[in-house]
């Protein structure tokens, strides 16, 4: 292939030049339209899989094709940010319906069970921007200590390289081979149940002392699985995981470990990668706050940060200083949430429940509701704070259990 040249999701050799060319079911579109006729069932998800096909860039071994849903975080975000520094009333709509648009988008792909760049590279390109902001309309104003711009410029750093260990493998289980899978009738009856949602049961006297084979070597130790325990087989992935692992519906694995899915780094949080997901969150945090405490002191002096973030009579008296105060509110949302979250991972960490086993226990109504709602304690792997934490602090350190193949 040159390097305008790529084959189409028929198969087909195809060539930029010809994107408007062939395009049966967008020629099908229009004359329906200009015919008053109604479209047949399914033409519109036809066009677009037609358009996202035909939209590529030339490279060196073919045409490269363009994820869609990294386009709008790069173009929207700094148009809405400017337009939003025109005057207070504009910067109050935009970034009122900015995380309404987000959730509704969030809820939009999770409903139809489709991964996403949209968050990640939202979140990506967010950070650079408010850097280069921070750099062109704060620093310059010489209120910021050479220091402090390489102790902010250190927190990013840190932050991306958590960010990419977050990325890594999050624990995924090895798919049999197709002649070596584990069939369902061939597992103990006592020890296996079939199972598609990830729920593995404990009888009687064993849910009260559940013991966690994955903590071995804090507070309680257990050389095999205790006899109530059940293995869990997921039919998808046709293999027995081990306990507190699930199988993720947007990926199409399971997870050892399983946390959840966080459309932020477009991947799970299982056993392998929680800590760099926790650590990432926090460097986010110190940075982000760091820098809005930077700005505020630079273009409202003589205010405390909080009170600044409220009222700052000077904040639109020139469009820089108005641009650096909307994007200062555009942070202080993005790290509300993303506090929120690393929050609820503290909490959750602290009384060894992970997001899916407390979503699980909601549905069966088989968990304690804590500290207002917050976390829900399943008492089931809760070993107290210390232990809990010595527990998450050395998750992926100890080998893997045995595979489903061995222990049966």
């Amino acid at each position: 292939l040159c390097c305008c040249e790529y084959v189409d999701r028929r198969g087909r050799r195809n060539h930029l030049a010809a994107c408007c060319c062939d395009c049966e079911e967008l020629d099908d579109g229009c004359d329906r339209w200009l015919t008053c006729k109604s479209l047949p069932p399914g033409a519109l998800e036809r066009i677009a899989d037609t358009i996202v096909d035909r939209l590529r860039v030339p490279w060196f071994s073919g045409a490269v094709k363009i994820n869609v849903s990294l386009v709008p975080p790069l173009v929207l975000l700094p148009v809405f940010l400017h337009v939003a520094a025109l005057h207070f009333l504009l910067g109050l709509i935009i970034l009122t319906s900015l995380p309404v648009v987000m959730l509704w988008y969030y809820y939009l792909t999770h409903r139809r069970k489709e991964r996403t760049l949209f968050f990640l590279s939202l979140g990506l390109f967010s950070l650079g921007y408010m850097y280069y902001v921070f750099l062109r309309e704060v620093v310059p104003r010489g209120h910021v200590e050479y220091s402090q711009v390489v102790a902010l410029t250190c927190g990013l750093i840190l932050m991306l390289a958590a960010l990419s260990r977050a990325k890594k493998d999050p624990g995924y289980l090895p798919i049999p081979a197709g002649n070596e899978k584990p069939s369902h009738q061939d597992l103990p009856n006592k020890s296996v149940r079939g199972s598609s949602s990830g729920l593995h049961g404990i009888s009687g006297a064993a849910s009260s002392r559940a013991v966690n084979g994955e903590a071995k070597g804090y507070c309680r130790i257990s050389a095999e699985q205790p006899e109530g325990v059940k293995k869990d087989w997921c039919t998808k992935c046709q293999l027995v995981r081990p306990a507190r692992a699930g199988h993720c519906r947007l990926c199409g694995r399971c997870v050892r470990r399983l946390d959840h899915h966080c459309v932020w780094i477009n991947s799970c949080v299982g056993e392998q990668n929680h800590q760099a997901f926790i650590l990432a969150l926090s460097f986010f945090m110190l940075t982000s706050v760091y820098g809005i405490t930077l700005t505020l002191h630079t273009i409202c002096r003589g205010r405390t940060p909080f009170v600044a973030l409220l009222y700052c009579p000077g904040a639109y008296s020139d469009y820089s200083s108005a641009l650096s105060f909307t994007c200062v509110w555009y942070c202080a949302i993005v790290t509300a949430g993303m506090g929120y979250i690393l929050l609820i991972q503290l909490l959750n960490i602290s009384y060894n429940v992970t997001e899916r086993e407390a979503r699980l226990a909601l549905r069966d109504n088989t968990g304690r509701r804590l500290l207002g709602g917050l976390v829900i304690d399943t008492g089931q792997y809760n070993r107290g704070l210390l232990c809990n934490w010595g527990h998450f602090l050395s998750l992926g350190s100890s080998p893997p259990q045995r595979s489903a193949e061995d222990i049966v």
